[in-house]
């Protein structure tokens, strides 16, 4: 027999719910104990990188005390009593703030990625390797007068400086997550042609129309395979790539000014013909990678994209026109968008100005070059669009082993090997030939290679006469020739510009400014304002480059390079303004051939209309032309918005979403319902009239397809109206199914309510780290990218916040930096750039100007030395070691 009895607890002895809690307090404790030390330790990781910006450093090197003082966006003014002191210093502080990013780069243009990031980048490497961006490089260090070369040297030893202190992830986060997958690599010594290497790549991204000419090439073997004849085939061609509007839009240089020879001894460079080996003469004086689907893209990515938007405004207004008597310079490049900006913001200055030491100049650098690209001294102002000339050709050669044919004989290939060191894999030797007129570009990537594989439909495009030699065993390739191929003097001219005092000072720094070409305007403390064209501009024989010409006939090379005192020129003239957008320089007769390919000139036209308009109203102000930069008027918005007026859609939505146009102001507000709707609308036209076909036509390039598609919205009979594969036969019906299919697309992003669309909710921003943030890897890239931001504006409008039409309306190329130069008052010019001054992540200065950037701000700078003094939040004191 049993019985039951209450059970005895022992009352010492916890019971069961108790000691779960306790088991679950220290597992819970063990957690934030461990999740604590790592982010101690991720804290650390993130914050030794970080630069000392106070207090005082020793460094070897320096020859006396140097102050650099940083505001309340951690932007530095440098003070030195040498110019060795002050590029040393500019050295030290972008390594500083920047070395991954300078690092990173100089791989880039030597090759190189694939020895910090694996195989993935081997093609890569061999398409930049063949370029020969470093031997360039290299070539143009050797031949700068001694000066120079010092500057260059002394900026070295800065970076150097800065390289002896530390290393690994005390360099910066991103060196601790790549020794993960690399943990062999250091960085090697800072060398000067490092530092003009990257004006190549800056060639690159703004390289001219070389994306249009292979385009244009392999447009013109698929329409002869399918059933046009040449007549059709040039046809087509010309519809698609029309010519300048000269009746419609400004050209910059509307009548040529007449001013002085430059008063120097010194010339720009020198071209000598082939019979001279075709060289350039200088003037003494002077992680898993995620892998791209093509090389150029790939090059495009790490280095810059000749995509939608890339170009740049800038103008100029003389004091005639403005409140203060005095002119106001405006300025915003139009470059691929990046984390950190390509853009690094620091003022020189020599302690007393003197021959010796004659920079007092502040503005926009590039993080890896010393001195100052854009911006201002204590007299002169200026400011860069790319000039969009023709400066890149294709040639195809016909190769028979080691040699090509060259008029009616064989020569031999210029022939050089190269090593491609890969990161946890085997070295790749690689071959690079070249022709008289460059290196063998086709084989490395395929468009180039589909070139070589059917050129002749190009070549006829192009005007070309005769065929080609032929011979056992003999094929096709195709060769580049372009300028930044040949050494140069730009990496020189940026010190000339610092210090130029005037006009003709300033126009001798442009005719050192060979590549990239820029148009370069001008404003001064006197009241001047002015606008010169530089450049190394190819004077060409028989072709015009606006497709691939013949290798084997020398009629068809370059024969010089266009004089630079023949170059267009404007200084004070009448209008009282100079505009400058990639439009037209000059019209067409002009005595030289400059290129078929410019912007359209729907931001030029615009501009220049806001400035009339203003002016008209009354003096213009600094005010107004920050305005100016953010107008987001869509030309072409407000074409469609005219032509839907009598289409009749299906559907209410799509009703309600055309409403929406009859009431908008055809501005690309990012809270604008009917811009979204705008935007998404000439989207599907365009995919409709030109991608949907049997036979697809290229669509990128928006301000050309403003133009053809205005052209066709004139001409209802037009054929390209017609397309069978949408079952289409009229304009309108093409207008109203683009219409409805634009309301189902955006309805399906943004809901039904065509009142709560937004256009900025489309055209976000996300910034993204040009190398760790494309990695692939979630974690890692949180670590590095930021956004998304919604922002304004759109293609070929003036606030050119660009976007790939059928790919993602995301913004892709930005106004990378805007400026407003007060000539009467240099402290009250004011300035901004899309990311911030640090490239270090998690850094208080890392994207702390993407807000008022996005919201189109500008903040005063201080420049005079009492205005530096007040604004400086942080003072750092390099002093020499010992």
């Amino acid at each position: 027999m049993t019985t039951d009895s209450p059970e005895i607890v022992d009352p010492a002895r916890p019971s069961l719910g108790a000691r779960i809690g306790r088991i679950a307090f220290l597992v819970v404790a063990t957690i934030v104990v461990i999740a604590v030390a790592a982010a101690f330790f991720v804290t650390w990781t993130i914050q030794r990188s970080f630069p000392q910006t106070d207090g005082s450093l020793p460094l070897d090197g320096l020859e006396a005390e140097v102050t650099v003082q940083r505001d309340d966006r951690g932007i530095p003014t440098i003070t030195a009593d040498s110019t060795h002191d002050l590029f040393y210093a500019e050295g030290f502080v972008h390594a500083q703030d920047r070395f991954f990013e300078m690092d990173f780069r100089r791989h880039v243009t030597a090759g190189r990625v694939a020895e910090m990031f694996g195989e993935s980048q081997a093609g890569t490497d061999a398409f930049l390797r063949t370029l020969g961006w470093r031997t360039v490089a290299e070539a143009e260090v050797e031949a700068m007068d001694d000066v120079t070369r010092g500057y260059y040297e002394a900026y070295a030893d800065g970076v150097n400086a800065y390289l002896s202190s530390r290393s690994g992830a005390e360099l910066s986060l991103e060196y601790a997550v790549l020794g993960i997958q690399n943990p062999e690599y250091a960085p090697e010594p800072w060398e000067p042609a490092d530092s003009v290497a990257w004006l190549k790549a800056m060639a690159w991204d703004l390289r001219g129309n070389v994306e249009d000419e292979t385009e244009r090439a392999l447009l013109a073997a698929e329409l002869s395979s399918g059933s046009a004849d040449a007549t059709e085939t040039q046809a087509t061609l010309d519809t698609l790539y029309p010519a300048y509007p000269f009746d419609e839009h400004p050209v910059i240089v509307p009548e040529i000014s007449t001013v002085p020879a430059l008063g120097t001894d010194a010339e720009p460079a020198a071209f000598t013909t082939d019979e001279n080996d075709d060289e350039m003469q200088q003037a003494a004086t002077t992680i898993e990678w995620q892998e791209a689907s093509g090389v150029i893209e790939a090059a495009s990515i790490l280095v810059g994209d000749v995509g939608e938007g890339i170009g740049s405004n800038s103008w100029v207004v003389s004091g005639d026109l403005t409140e203060t008597g005095m002119p106001l310079l405006a300025n915003d490049p139009h470059l691929g968008a990046s984390l950190p900006s390509v853009w690094y913001q620091v003022q020189l200055k020599c302690s007393e100005v003197t021959d010796e030491c004659p920079f007092d100049v502040g503005g926009f650098s590039f993080s890896g070059l010393p001195g100052i690209v854009i911006g201002h001294n204590q007299h002169v102002a200026w400011g860069f669009t790319n000039l969009t000339t023709d400066v890149t050709d294709l040639y195809i050669e016909r190769i028979e082993g080691d040699q090509y044919w060259r008029d009616g004989a064989l020569v031999p290939l210029e022939e050089s090997t190269e090593t491609i060191k890969v990161a946890g894999g085997d070295d790749i030797e690689l071959t690079i030939r070249s022709t008289v007129h460059g290196p063998i570009i086709s084989g490395l990537t395929d468009d180039f290679t589909a070139i070589a594989g059917d050129p002749e439909p190009g070549l006829a495009a192009g005007g070309a006469t005769g065929t080609a030699p032929t011979g056992d065993g003999s094929e096709y390739a195709v060769s580049l020739r372009w300028t930044a191929l040949d050494p140069g003097t730009a990496a020189t001219a940026i010190f000339a510009l610092s210090t130029a005092q005037d006009f003709e000072e300033f126009r001798y720094a442009a005719s050192l400014f060979d590549v990239p070409a820029q148009n370069l305007i001008y404003a001064d403390t006197e009241g001047n304002i002015g606008y010169q064209t530089p450049g190394r501009l190819p004077i060409r024989g028989a072709g015009d480059g606006w497709m691939p010409q013949p290798g084997w006939d020398s009629s068809y090379d370059w024969t010089g390079f266009i004089p630079f005192e023949d170059l267009p020129v404007s200084y004070n003239p009448a209008a009282g303004y100079i505009v400058t957008a990639n439009n037209a320089i000059v019209t067409d007769d002009y005595p030289y051939f400059l290129s078929r390919d410019w912007d359209y000139g729907y931001r030029a036209a615009r501009i220049a209309h806001l400035i009339e308009r203003q002016a008209a109203a009354g003096p213009l102000t600094a005010t107004d032309m920050r305005d100016i930069q953010m107008d987001s008027e869509m030309w072409i918005g407000k074409r469609l918005s005219s032509a839907m007026g009598d289409v009749d859609v299906k559907g209410a939505g799509a009703e309600d979403a055309v409403d929406l146009l009859r009431s908008w102001d055809a501005q690309n507000e990012a809270s604008s319902a009917a811009a979204a709707y705008a935007n998404v609308l000439w989207s599907n036209l365009v995919q409709n009239l030109f991608a949907e076909r049997d036979q697809p036509l290229p669509i990128d390039g928006q301000g050309r397809l403003f133009t053809v598609v205005a052209d066709l919205l004139d001409d209802p009979a037009d054929p390209l109206w017609t397309n069978s594969a949408l079952d289409v036969s009229s304009r309108d019906e093409m207008l109203a199914l683009s219409a409805e299919e634009a309301y189902d697309e955006l309805s399906a992003l943004q809901g039904t309510t065509v009142s709560a669309w937004r256009w900025g909710d489309l055209h976000v921003i996300t910034l993204t780290s040009d190398t760790l943030g494309s990695s692939g890897i979630a974690p890692i890239e949180m670590l590095f990218n930021r956004g998304p931001f919604a922002v304004s504006g759109g293609a070929s409008v003036v606030n050119a916040t660009g976007w790939e039409l059928g790919t993602s309306y995301a913004t892709t190329t930005v106004p990378s930096m805007r400026m407003v130069v007060d000539l009467s008052d240099f402290d009250a010019s004011t300035w901004i750039h899309l990311t911030g001054a640090s490239g270090h992540a998690f850094d208080e200065h890392y994207i702390d100007q993407t807000a008022d950037w996005a919201a189109g701000v500008q903040k005063p700078w201080a420049f005079s030395e009492k205005a530096v003094d007040a604004a400086a939040r942080h003072t750092l004191l390099l002093i020499p070691a010992g």
